[in-house]
């Protein structure tokens, strides 16, 4: 049974994922009314492929806000983390291309749950249940998304989009038996996508 402080770091934890689940939210919604004012009128097609992914956006993190309002224990709280994490790097993609700038890069947040395992002296030996931490080389990663080596960024993203789809519970029913495929095909793209942003366009056997 959890103790009384690993119930007030869950609540703080839940506190601190509805704020992101509110704020991308509100900003997806803000954003869909940008793009209709910019674009409707000289850029119809790329107003309709915006619409698109802003309405993608906002279904799934409130999909995403209803699970957490049931959610308990640190690995359910930790699943969710992921899952906005992946969510709000979808939205800064659909941003950028709303707003013609460069993407920005966001810098990954400390994790609470590393604080909490450290403080909890947990984190050891095959007690993670990071998913990044199954992907260790490029090579692995490629491999799990089914490309070959060295291919460019917009490839790796078009591969993982597809897959992820393939896997996700909205996809199936609501059947959730290919969340592990889809976390590890997360990772695989975060790994390779960290790459390519720290300026390696071509991943070389050293990062391999």
């Amino acid at each position: 049974m959890a103790s009384s402080r690993d119930k007030r770091w869950q609540a703080k934890a839940r506190q601190e994922l509805k704020k992101r689940v509110v704020e991308i939210t509100a900003r997806s919604a803000e954003d869909l009314d940008q793009a209709f004012d910019k674009l409707i009128h000289e850029q119809p097609d790329l107003y309709f492929r915006l619409e698109e992914g802003f309405e993608e956006v906002h279904q799934t993190i409130l999909l995403v806000g209803e699970e957490l309002e049931g959610s308990s224990g640190i690995t359910e709280l930790e699943r969710l983390d992921r899952r906005i994490e992946f969510i709000e790097d979808r939205f800064e993609d659909l941003e950028s291309e709303l707003f013609g700038r460069p993407r920005r890069r966001r810098k990954r947040r400390p994790s609470l749950f590393d604080f909490f395992r450290a403080a909890s002296g947990g984190g050891g030996a095959g007690e993670s249940t990071d998913p990044l931490s199954e992907i260790r080389t490029a090579s692995e990663a490629y491999e799990t998304l089914g490309l070959e080596e060295g291919c460019t960024l917009t490839a790796v993203t078009r591969a993982f989009r597809q897959k992820a789809k393939e896997f996700h519970p909205d996809s199936r029913d609501g059947d959730r038996s290919g969340e592990p495929k889809l976390r590890r095909l997360i990772a695989a793209y975060q790994y390779l996508k960290s790459i390519y942003n720290s300026g390696d366009d071509n991943v070389s056997p050293a990062n391999l």
